[in-house]
């Protein structure tokens, strides 16, 4: 998946958002739910960023999405593995 969609569409980083909150309520994953949280502040940062609330005159260059985007990567593999994990647990699966 090409990322440059969530900063044209910022509102599609809700979906993982929404994952990620829904498998922490169900499996009690504190790291689901912070996974979750994560996805929506970005979401609120694009949206800020889009409509130049945060940005004040050039855009075009986002060095900030060098660091944001493969932090968000890696929280959203350490989100599925907690989520499997906290399941498994959960649901006494072994």
């Amino acid at each position: 998946m090409d990322v440059s969609v969530l900063i044209i569409q910022p509102w599609l980083a809700l979906a993982p958002s929404a994952i990620f909150m829904v498998a922490g309520v169900l499996t009690k994953s504190k790291v689901a739910q912070a996974v979750g949280c994560a996805w929506l502040f970005y979401c609120l940062y694009e949206f800020l960023m889009k409509y130049r609330i945060l940005c004040s005159g050039e855009c075009n260059i986002r060095i900030d999405l060098l660091l944001l985007f493969p932090a968000l990567g890696v929280a959203s593999l350490v989100g599925v593995v907690a989520t499997v994990y906290a399941g498994l647990k959960r649901f006494n699966v072994s």
